[in-house]
């Protein structure tokens, strides 16, 4: 009999000790190291390793310049937003990550995917739901399911010997904590059965051209559980994001390896499934009657996409004695800062109200062009004059007041123009914009001093 190696893992980051410590020395946890057991009995050969085991003798090294690098032809699917974000389409043999919170929709979205590939042969592996759960999801979402092949199982050898005899052309894993292996002797979800689990869906993937979806439970701080190496591993790590009490969901890449980074896809989430939206400034803008003080429109850019947001302030009395400061969406030390150069260059005494900002959709923004939304936000609610709703803003704020260059500004200005917006305020610092193509008029403006006397 073999001798038991056994070795120490911390739970939250995968950080590997030949001893039990305290304080993880990687990410700073407490109490997180576990003892796993390594090895058990001598490795044998895997079903997908037999043939690669005999090439292997056989390979030699190549020179980089007698490769001939030919095109990858990508498998489109009907999900126009899925594409983008892939880069332009499923690549074969790739491996694939989908991150994001529970009742997000990450099993909703793959299964959306696998039902809307009727000339491909689908696998979809769950070790999570039963059958009737997939089939009744199914049948809420429509779709052609007569190609889709569920297989509720665990274990990897076992997996493996279905996929072999099935014979697909995409593999979906729900989810990859879900999943372990005999070579391993360790539990589901630990941090050794997730790496050995994803190394052996990796090598599947490569050698058959398969690609494979996994689908990866997130940590309370907002990672992907289980080792840091699982997203080294894989080739696209996709998080799909978004608040469970609004309808809209964001598909962002982590990391990509045929394709930018930047992309980014917009669903909805309604009674039959996942919506693809593709004009997300129309649902991020609400529809008002008359207008409205503290509400302005803000063009920003999402990955690549420019998009329009509308930024909502309310700036009261402090009747509590301790002013209130609460931002949705936006930073809250950004917010204070912005509040702190109200104060210091333009006069405004912030200090005694109460501040609330809210950006609609329940949408996150960081990008740092909304600053100048912000401020106008704030100084319409706190001088109660309601702005033309047909106006626009793109800037960033420094510290001295000045209204600071961003880039893109001709994408935010054509999404802006797009949409019937008659007025934008940009940075006088944006260099080289040709002004004349856009029916919307350019208002170039270098202070915050400046912007308060054309708007009150």
């Amino acid at each position: 009999m073999a001798k038991v190696k056994t070795s120490f893992f911390c739970q939250s980051c995968g950080a590997q000790s030949a001893k039990w410590v305290g304080k993880c020395p990687a990410c700073g946890e407490w109490n997180t190291y576990v003892e796993e057991v390594l090895e058990t009995t001598k490795t044998t050969t895997k079903p997908w390793e037999e043939s690669s085991s005999k090439r292997s003798a056989t390979r030699q090294a190549v020179a980089l310049e007698q490769i001939k690098a030919g095109s990858v032809s990508r498998i489109q699917s009907d999900d126009k937003e899925f594409n983008r974000v892939l880069g332009g389409g499923i690549v074969p043999g790739s491996l694939i990550l989908l991150g994001g919170e529970p009742g997000i929709g990450k099993s909703t979205l793959l299964l959306q995917l696998a039902v809307s590939l009727p000339e491909l042969k689908v696998a979809y592996v769950s070790g999570e739901e039963s059958e009737q759960q997939i089939k009744l999801r199914a049948d809420r979402l429509g779709g052609d399911a007569n190609n889709c092949f569920v297989i509720t199982e665990t274990s990897t050898q076992s997996i493996f010997q279905l996929l072999k005899q099935l014979k697909p052309d995409l593999v979906i894993v729900d989810s990859i904590q879900t999943l372990h292996t005999a070579f391993i002797d360790a539990t589901p979800g630990s941090v050794s059965q997730i790496r050995q689990c994803a190394g052996e869906m990796q090598r599947y993937a490569k050698e058959s051209e398969i690609p494979v979806f996994l689908v990866g439970h997130i940590t309370k701080d907002g990672n992907i559980a289980g080792p840091k190496i699982l997203e080294h591993i894989v080739d696209t790590v996709l998080q799909f994001e978004g608040d469970q009490h609004y309808a809209y969901r964001i598909l962002r890449t982590i990391k990509n390896r045929f394709g930018s980074t930047a992309a980014l896809g917009i669903y909805e989430m309604q009674n039959n499934g996942l919506r693809q939206v593709n004009n997300p400034s129309e649902i991020l803008i609400s529809q008002r009657e008359e207008p409205l003080s503290g509400i302005t429109i803000a063009a920003t850019i999402e990955g690549l996409r420019p998009m329009l947001i509308e930024t909502q302030a309310l700036v009261s009395p402090a009747v509590y004695g301790t002013p209130q400061r609460s931002a949705t969406g936006f930073d809250l030390r950004r917010l204070s800062m912005l509040l702190a150069v109200l104060e210091k260059r333009c006069g405004f005494q912030f200090g005694i109200k109460d501040v609330f900002l809210n950006l609609a959709g329940g949408i996150k923004v960081e990008d740092p062009a909304i600053d100048l939304a912000v401020v106008c936000a704030l100084l319409s609610s706190f001088e109660d004059v309601a702005l033309s709703p047909r106006i626009c803003f793109a800037g960033e704020v420094g510290l001295s007041g000045e209204i600071r260059a961003v880039n893109r500004i001709e994408q935010r200005i054509a999404e802006a123009d797009k949409l019937g917006f008659e007025q934008v305020f940009i940075s006088k610092y944006n260099k080289g914009l040709e002004t004349g193509r856009f029916r919307a008029t350019i208002t170039p403006v270098s202070k915050v001093e400046e912007v308060y006397q054309l708007l009150f």
